[in-house]
């Protein structure tokens, strides 16, 4: 199986796959991101608005490449007097309370553990629902009328510009990340006030929005309606892609559109002539930031379905340390918010 058949297939299977811890820890809750956590922190901010807490428990998502940043958050939350739930693709055993897999469809699996962690399990369910729904519409076979497909086809050879509401601003970063992570193509997210931008950017030389497309992701609201109607005179096309029909604003919705954001750019890697998988140099980076492997070290594989628990002496103690290279990845704030 190509890497590209074997990373569609994988994708087509991710609604539903979380196999992770679903107990519900104290409250209240914060979480904060660093390396592979900061995309899955961000998408679950419409049910954690909070990033550190003084009680209840602190959430550190990361990865072994991040794990200075990821072990400070963790020591000021102590500090302070929360239980802290080291939630890490890799790192040292010390600093690793759940295993996650790691690689570009991670963020599902860090995300639905904090669905569950945080007494949201019907969320969580939802968003599998509203998956699947799209899986059943978007995999490979669906070679008719398929949305995923359709999209790709509109930014092939183009630069999309990125926009969301406030209620969806996880969402340009999110599209910006599996675009050039799992497309291979550069997308430009437009955060904050998108006035300034959109009304400034093309003066000086009209033809740089040649070549352009603008997509509004999730709901609309007055403001992107007057952005979309000025970046009809400065862009090739703006498209509105909306939440899956049925969702209300929220995680599942978000959770959800990201995974539509994971086909798109598979489609467009595969218009491209390139794989969806991670480039191998970006393994090479992440181990290098990551530091010498010790005896201690846990490494989660690329894309793996079942998240873990290393100190769970039920589980086999030779899956406590996953072994993954890095050379072969084809299997693939600036004020904190403290909340008392």
């Amino acid at each position: 199986m190509s890497a590209t058949s074997d990373f569609l297939t994988r994708l087509e299977q991710l609604p539903g796959s979380y196999a992770g811890p679903t107990r519900t820890e104290t409250s209240p809750y914060a979480v904060v991101g660093a390396g592979e956590g900061v995309l899955p922190a961000d998408l679950f901010h419409t049910l954690i608005g909070v990033n550190l807490t003084r009680s209840g428990t602190q959430f550190v998502l990361s990865s072994a490449d991040a794990a200075d940043a990821a072990r400070t958050y963790a020591e000021l939350a102590e500090v302070a007097g929360a239980t802290v739930r080291r939630v890490s693709t890799g790192g040292e055993a010390e600093d690793v309370d759940i295993l996650m897999p790691g690689g570009a469809l991670g963020a599902y699996h860090f995300a639905q553990y904090l669905a569950h962690a945080t007494g949201h399990a019907e969320d969580a369910a939802r968003a599998d629902q509203l998956m699947a729904d799209l899986a059943s519409r978007c995999a490979p076979h669906v070679t008719e009328n398929n949305p995923a497909r359709d999209l790709a086809w509109s930014l092939w050879e183009r630069v999309p510009l990125l926009l969301a509401s406030p209620d969806g601003d996880a969402l340009p970063q999110a599209w910006q990340h599996v675009l050039a992570r799992v497309g291979k193509t550069l997308a430009i997210a437009v955060t904050g006030d998108p006035l300034p931008f959109v009304t400034g950017a093309f003066e000086a030389k009209h033809e740089r929005g040649d070549g352009r497309v603008a997509l509004i992701l999730g709901d609309s609201d007055e403001a992107l309606r007057i952005v979309a109607e000025i970046l009809e005179s400065r862009v090739d096309e703006v498209i509105h892609v909306p939440y899956p029909q049925g969702a209300e604003p929220g995680y599942a919705a978000q959770l959800s559109l990201w995974y539509f954001g994971v086909w798109v750019a598979a489609y467009l890697a595969e218009r491209y002539g390139q794989t969806p998988t991670d480039a191998p140099v970006l393994g090479r980076a992440q181990a290098v930031l990551a530091g010498a492997e010790t005896g201690d070290t846990l490494k989660a594989e690329r894309d793996e379905t079942r998240p873990r628990d290393p100190r769970d002496d039920s589980q086999d103690a030779s899956q406590n340390e996953w072994a993954d290279d890095a050379e072969d990845d084809d299997d693939d704030e600036d004020d904190l918010g403290i909340e008392d």
